[in-house]
């Protein structure tokens, strides 16, 4: 039988006004070490230094992710879908809520510095020792594994998969919401309640009703919009360059034996590639600011200025730049290093649709698809349907890129070959 808080646990929040906790596993998931972390980390990375409202933490997004699962499990429980697995409940509400568990400070930032994922983390984390773990290892001794397969997306019940990630799914509602409340933009501010409503469990997956395609259409678009105006946004992207180069510098002095003056653990087992899940677990955004601050004063120069650009937001100049530019890369590092500048660090060309999002595509597998019921029961892939979808679905946006220092590349302007200082001038 599912036990129940004796008295339900209210969080206020700005999204969804409010986040109701009513079994007890996921008070007591909440109130452990590991998930009062996400408090530390930020859900936008850098973005604060573009949108100074974007502060938000991964604590908060995740108990939005909670919260919207659990509206959609209650109101399919409500209306006695028999395609809804009851049973499943517990440990969909679990996977909702420590989804993120493992991001790390900045997030994407430093796993594509260390070539890390967050949800490899965030498994090892559920499956280790730690208190995550013990939780769900009374709530059933095999709790932990099933928790860890819906966030691998190997769970062999893909509607519960379905809801914590998909083209629709409970993570991305969250976060298009909460991020265009803190950046102060309208792109995404969606429909939730109407698109709740329309969403049906059928077959062993989540559809939407199809009365409901013009709510999913709006958050498509706000989704792209998004992208391109907050995620995708070019001073963002200078702030996460010099994010990824102060790693950079820092590891390579690591293996140089550089002597610190300043280094805390677990910052050395980081660089080395050996961190432990308890080391991990120390790592958050304070630690890594604290660590760039002592770094202004390092003696070598390419860290202390990398440090101070960080700090300070004395970010990278970019401009933009045609395809047929970037195979030019070579020579710019060439002419930079003949003036004294640091090719390694002083140049970089960035195309955002490298980044870690994606933008809702008809063509591939239908687990990342979304799909229609019509009237008469039968599934349509929404594309098929939609010709908003259908047109923004094949937009190949972006733009490359050229970031550098300003002041730098300025000092030696005069210097640079005439077909290389038109870039800069």
């Amino acid at each position: 039988m599912e036990q129940r808080l004796t008295e339900e646990k209210v969080f206020k929040d700005p999204v969804h006004n409010y986040i109701h906790v009513q079994d007890p596993i996921i008070w007591q998931l909440i109130n452990t070490p590991e998930f009062q972390r996400l408090r530390r980390i930020r859900q936008l990375g850098t973005s604060y230094l573009t949108f100074h409202g974007a502060e938000h933490s991964r604590f908060s997004h995740s108990l939005g992710v909670y919260e919207i699962t659990r509206k959609i499990i209650s109101q399919f429980e409500r209306s006695h879908y028999p395609d809804w697995p009851k049973e499943e409940k517990i440990v969909a509400l679990c996977a909702a809520l420590l989804h993120d568990l493992g991001h790390g400070p900045f997030s994407h930032s430093i796993e594509e510095a260390f070539d890390m994922h967050h949800e490899d983390w965030t498994c090892r984390i559920i499956l280790g020792d730690t208190e995550v773990g013990a939780i769900l290892r009374r709530y059933a001794s095999d709790f932990p594994e099933k928790v860890a397969s819906v966030i691998q997306k190997t769970y062999d019940k893909p509607i519960v998969v379905n809801l914590i990630t998909s083209p629709l799914d409970a993570d991305r509602m969250d976060y298009l919401l909460r991020d265009a409340y803190f950046t102060g933009v309208n792109y995404g501010t969606i429909d939730l309640d109407r698109i709740l409503r329309m969403l049906r469990p059928y077959h062993g997956r989540i559809v939407v009703k199809e009365s409901g395609m013009h709510a999913v259409e709006d958050y498509l678009m706000s989704r792209y919009q998004m992208y391109w105006q907050i995620y995708f946004h070019p001073v963002t992207r200078s702030s996460e360059i010099i994010l990824r180069q102060i790693f950079k510098r820092a590891k390579q002095l690591m293996k140089q034996n550089f002597n610190f003056r300043f280094m805390l653990d677990p910052l050395p087992q980081l660089f080395e590639g050996s961190l432990s899940v308890k080391e991990y677990l120390q790592l958050d955004e304070a630690l890594i600011q604290t660590a760039f601050m002592q770094w202004r004063q390092e003696n070598d120069a390419i860290l202390r200025e990398l440090c101070e650009r960080f700090m300070d937001r004395r970010l990278y100049k970019y401009v933009e730049i045609e395809q047929h530019d970037v195979a030019l890369m070579d020579d710019i590092r060439k002419a930079f290093a003949e003036v004294g500048l640091e090719p390694e660090y002083d140049v970089e060309i960035d195309f955002p649709t490298d980044l870690p999002y994606d933008v809702f595509r008809p063509d591939e597998s239908t687990e990342k698809q979304i799909l229609l019921l019509d009237r008469q029961d039968k599934l349509h892939e929404l594309s098929e349907v939609s010709d908003i979808v259908r047109s923004i679905s094949g937009i190949q946006r972006g733009k490359h890129h050229l970031y550098y220092p300003q002041d730098k590349v300025d000092a030696v302007l005069h210097h640079l070959p005439a077909h290389i200082r038109r870039y800069f001038s």
